[in-house]
């Protein structure tokens, strides 16, 4: 049977980048594997990020939009039967940070999914300067992608790796008991080291983490839990003005609560650049392509707002917003 693991954790935790070194790893192994991005937007500039493993071995695939989650949820299992009928060693899925775990159990549990694919590891990332001002949706969504993992792994992780442990360890639980979750998490839970530092005996851990079951309050549903999604595409901005534009958009509440502004735009140099922006952190840095889009993910989004701060800026004359 092919192995299937799920890598989850919310909005800019790291996913991607983490992605990048598990499955690499994973070909290290000889193993054949595939991809499979799962998100509710329409776009997907993640993807952009894995081409460079795409090989014989390794396969990239993409679950976008759909109208509802149901809508949603018939594409994942049509990607994954497809996925299934090829006998690979296993299949990485990575979701949108806006995911309901009955999704990927529920799909797994059904003909002819369940005679193809066994669960692997669900790994969890955890965003080690993730603020603690999250709003109730988001907490929920910090817990219940975390209930079930086999590892927790923590991202950005800083000069004192057993602090930021102890410090997201106490979030986690807290936001577990609040939605009468049977499981808390111990440090022997977390893998908790820069991720350069990360080995070969490391990274195979992982593929071996597992999964542990766990019952909680399902709070929301997932249509509910979805963030409002708005789409910049044909978008150019001077380089000097991106990062202060996107600051300016991540903490003034006049544009609503962003959560995460994310994307490729042209670089002076005629190359690309990645802008994932979350928090208090907001990085640009040089791909080989990609689309001109970016997304702006978030609640009580003021559209007419943002669209007009961007077409201030913007110099492409194609520039369209969704």
């Amino acid at each position: 049977m092919t192995q299937i693991d799920l890598v989850t954790g919310l909005l800019g935790a790291g996913k991607t980048t983490f992605l990048l070194r598990y499955a690499q790893a994973c070909l290290d192994r000889g193993e054949r594997i595939a991809i499979l991005e799962n998100d509710f937007g329409a776009v997907n500039v993640d993807v952009a990020l894995l081409r460079g493993l795409k090989s014989d071995r390794c396969q990239i695939e993409m679950v976008s939009g759909g109208g509802d989650s149901d809508c949603h949820r018939r594409r994942f299992k049509t990607q994954l039967i497809a996925l299934g009928m090829q006998h690979l060693d296993r299949v990485i899925v990575e979701p949108s940070g806006i995911f309901d775990m009955d999704e990927f159990f529920d799909t797994l549990y059904t003909s002819p999914l369940d005679r193809w694919f066994t669960i692997g590891s669900i790994l969890t990332i955890l965003d080690a300067t993730q603020e603690d001002d999250l709003s109730p949706q988001m907490a929920y969504l910090f817990a219940s992608e975390a209930a079930c993992s086999g590892k927790l792994i923590l991202s950005k992780v800083g000069t004192d790796p057993d602090g930021d442990r102890d410090r997201v360890l106490t979030r986690l639980n807290a936001a577990l008991a609040d939605i009468a979750c049977d499981r808390q998490f111990t440090e022997r839970d977390v893998l908790a080291k820069p991720w350069d530092s990360l080995t070969a005996a490391d990274l195979d851990a992982l593929a071996h983490a597992s999964y542990r079951g766990a019952r909680y309050v399902k709070r929301y549903s997932i249509d509910a839990l979805r963030a409002g999604v708005h789409y910049f595409m044909h978008i150019a901005i001077p380089e000097a003005q991106i990062v202060p534009l996107v600051t300016d958009m991540l903490h003034d509440p006049a544009y609503g609560r962003v959560y995460r502004i994310k994307g490729c735009l042209p670089a002076a140099d005629g190359g690309r650049l990645k802008l994932n922006a979350v928090g208090e952190t907001v990085a640009l840095d040089p791909i080989p392509e990609g689309q001109a889009v970016l997304i702006v993910i978030g609640d009580d989004l003021d559209f007419p707002r943002l669209d007009a701060a961007f077409r201030q800026v913007n110099t492409d004359p194609e520039y369209v917003s969704i």
